[in-house]
């Protein structure tokens, strides 16, 4: 049986698609005995989901025989409760340009989303963003015409409902969701896993590089693992992957967090996962996290933007100078170093417009960071990153734009201090089994630890320096592994 599975109620209902080997009726899927080994993606285009319907048993079996379903049970549950959803201010901005752009008049107008698509040009963003929290083949989205909060009701479309023209695009939006759907399952051999690697062009500071980017297709070839990248724009295909590598730059209020949870919502192997990308991308979570299990840390407290934020009372607690960090920054952004109370000001005048709540931290100068990468709790590399030349930070960013960093530094695990390593691993064990980089200073023979990043750096000819391709096969190997155990 094919490996994807597009369930209808009866055949009919694929009259006017092309033929694939991909379809079943859902009664013959209920029939289905399933060895328990077998992966499939299953396409659920019943017209009825409700409860103890047919096309609702469909779900609730597909993830009880293991089988990535879409939708889900949950999904459903989510469709028939009238569970809502609000768009960020930028979707429910461009929803609204759209709308008077179009000159909808009407109170009510209506979305169809076809697997994280549309028809309108100018709402692909918005189609996407549902389909990130609505997972289905088929969605009927009713909006109003005001300036926010446009969504009114998601409820499933059926795909007996669709005309001519709808099916065409519903065709199209199938074959874009996956791929595989049209192929012949016997025509070639197919790998054992299939990774998919979400990467964006466009980032100035990306956490691989192109070469290290080609190195993990190169090698997953070798281990009979199909990889494939991915930018947000092909979010729609998600579920025709088994795992998912996020190679951009994470942060809660964004697509790669949602299409972490999305991912692991569907039973993918997620690095990073939801988890991860929660406790990693804030420092206030870590300052917490590390009082809390009393890991060694620069002194620190948190500055609230409702509050009087006086010179005097920060530096009696940390010193002078002190730094001033948004609690989502990353590669030397969202910082300031402070030395008096008109910097103070300033500072506090340019970081509150990004966040309410400011770390302010104190300066512990060193020529250099430890890094130590960790894989599923067990060390992976370890690197020096030097301060830029002449400057504090590892990257030194200028008001024009242009940007320099220190030099790289790769060192064999064996020669890291003790102290480093011990305190690094002790750190990322709180956050999870995913893939970490702990940064640290040594400071008076003690090693503290300044954040946990939940997406750190692998370029090539830099923190593979070591390993070489052996890095990328750890990282490989350990989406294998998780995926074998599921599997068997």
């Amino acid at each position: 049986m094919n490996n994807v599975l597009i369930l209808v109620d009866s055949l009919d209902d694929w009259k006017p698609y092309s033929k694939t080997n991909s379809i079943l009726t859902v009664s013959d899927y209920l029939k289905y005995k399933s060895s328990g080994k077998d992966r499939k993606l299953v396409i659920n285009l019943s017209n009825d989901y409700s409860y103890n319907s047919e096309g609702y048993y469909c779900s609730l079996l597909a993830q009880t025989r293991g089988h990535k379903v879409i939708p889900g049970v949950d999904i459903i549950n989510k469709v028939e409760a009238g569970t809502g959803i609000r768009m960020d201010s930028s979707l429910q901005k461009l929803c609204y340009q759209w709308i008077q752009k179009n000159d909808i008049t009407d109170d009510l107008w209506y979305l169809n989303v076809y697997f994280g698509t549309c028809k309108e040009k100018g709402l692909e963003r918005i189609a996407r963003f549902i389909f990130e929290n609505y997972p289905a083949p088929l969605l009927r989205v009713t909006l109003n015409t005001r300036h926010k909060n446009q969504i009114e009701n998601i409820q499933f479309l059926p795909l007996s409902s669709l005309n001519n023209e709808e099916e065409d695009y519903f065709a199209n939006a199938l074959d874009l969701f996956n791929r595989k759907v049209w192929r012949n399952p016997q025509a070639s051999k197919s790998a054992r896993y299939n990774l998919a690697i979400l990467y964006d062009p466009n980032e100035k500071f990306p956490p691989s590089d192109k070469k290290a980017l080609h190195k993990l297709l190169e090698l997953a070839k070798k281990m009979d693992i199909h990889a494939e990248l991915l930018t947000e724009e092909d979010a729609t295909r998600l579920m025709e992957f088994d795992a998912l590598f996020i190679r951009t730059t994470t942060s809660l209020n964004h697509y790669t967090f949602r299409l972490s949870q999305l991912a692991t919502q569907n039973g993918l192997a997620v690095i990073d996962d939801p988890q991860s990308i929660i406790r990693c991308t804030n420092k206030v979570y870590l300052k917490e996290l590390f009082e809390k299990e009393k890991i060694p840390a620069p002194l620190s407290m948190l500055l609230f933007k409702s509050n009087v934020n006086s010179y005097e009372e920060i530096t009696e607690q940390l010193g002078s100078p002190f730094i001033l960090k948004i609690p989502d920054g990353s590669f030397s952004i969202g910082m300031k170093k402070v030395n008096n109370k008109e910097e103070l000001d300033e500072a506090l005048k340019v970081l509150f417009d990004k966040s309410s709540i400011l770390l302010a931290q104190e300066f512990t100068p060193t020529d250099f960071d430890w890094r130590i990468g960790i894989l599923n709790g067990e060390p992976l590399y370890a690197c020096k990153y030097y301060m830029a030349k002449g400057h504090w930070q590892i990257y030194c960013h200028y008001a024009s734009g242009r940007s320099r960093c220190g030099l790289v530094e790769t060192i064999p695990i064996y020669q890291v201090p003790r102290k480093v390593l011990d305190t690094a691993l002790r750190a990322a064990s709180f956050i999870g089994k995913g893939l970490y980089g702990v940064d640290l200073k040594m400071v008076n023979d003690r090693a503290i630890v300044i954040e946990i990043n939940d997406n750190p750096s692998i370029d090539h000819g830099l923190e593979d320096a070591i390993l070489g391709d052996e890095l990328y096969y750890r990282l490989l190997n350990n989406f294998w592994r998780i995926l074998d155990i599921r599997r068997f």
